[in-house]
């Protein structure tokens, strides 16, 4: 069989301008040249799974002074809580080992951007929080309650008897119950508390009158401390939500673990994990 460009050589001769015409065509169909001062972020699809998966370690962030969330005893070095045990079962399901990086409610957010895959211990969900993470599915339901001296109990019942001239409301520096303080004692007086593992126990001395904290807490330290009570947890003042933190923009990272999450309600992980603490 003859060539057609043997037959035709002026095909030959344009080929080179066919060719140049065509990638002029579909340069034209592609997105257009990015404007001055656009920004342009690059598509990357990595995700927090994979590298955890293959350095082999689930870095946690978590505070370690949040019982019965997070606690590390000062003098073991050993960590312990609901979501210490939940972060090693977590772990486990990926087959890695678990890293606890402690850290402060003041410095939760830029420790958990800058070291860690992962936040958790009794964290709650804020607005402010979503606009720097993603929350995993929330693992409880509850609110701000006080917590007092259980003689004291009808004198602290409402915001409004807490938020008097010469109440000593009492909180730890950074995180939820300390806006929640500042938001809503502005006449009453504001003890600001660097050690939360030590706070109740200024209530009990006489230094302040009452701490305003989630419900779930109130009902531990209320068993832990005969002397204290919580103050309606069943009607918090509010609503919140706790979850845990997870890297913006992953979300891969995030379906795993809400998938696990979900498993673990349903097949008493979970509620193992809370037994000890709640009962």
């Amino acid at each position: 069989m003859t060539d057609s460009s043997q037959k035709n050589p002026s095909i030959t001769r344009r080929l080179p301008l066919l060719v140049l015409c065509a990638a002029l065509f579909l340069s034209s169909c592609s997105a257009p040249a990015p404007e001055s001062g656009d920004v342009q972020k690059p598509v990357s699809d990595s995700t927090r799974l994979d590298s955890v998966v293959e350095t082999g370690t689930l870095k946690v962030c978590t505070t370690g002074d949040y019982r019965p969330f997070t606690y590390l005893d000062p003098d073991s070095g050993e960590w312990s809580g609901i979501d210490i045990t939940m972060a090693k079962n977590l772990a486990e399901t990926m087959g890695v080992e678990p890293e606890f990086i402690q850290t402060s409610w003041k410095d939760l957010m830029p420790d958990f951007l800058s070291k860690c895959d992962m936040a958790v211990g009794g964290v709650s969900i804020s607005m402010e929080r979503a606009q720097q993470a993603y929350y995993s599915e929330a693992t409880l339901d509850e609110g701000k309650t006080p917590i007092t001296l259980c003689e004291n109990v009808e004198k602290y019942d409402t915001i409004k008897e807490i938020n008097q001239p010469g109440v000593r409301s009492i909180t730890p520096i950074g995180g939820t119950n300390e806006k929640f303080a500042d938001a809503n004692y502005p006449d009453g007086e504001i003890i600001r508390f660097e050690d939360n593992n030590k706070i109740f126990d200024e209530i009990i001395a006489g230094r302040a009158d009452v701490m305003t904290t989630d419900a779930s807490e109130t009902r531990w330290v209320a068993n832990e401390h005969p002397e204290l009570c919580a103050v309606h947890p069943d009607k918090p003042f509010n609503f919140s939500q706790k979850a845990y933190l997870l890297p913006l923009g992953d979300d891969e990272f995030q379906e795993y673990v809400n998938q696990w999450l979900n498993m673990a309600k349903n097949d008493g992980t979970l509620a193992a994990a809370e037994k000890p603490w709640f009962g």
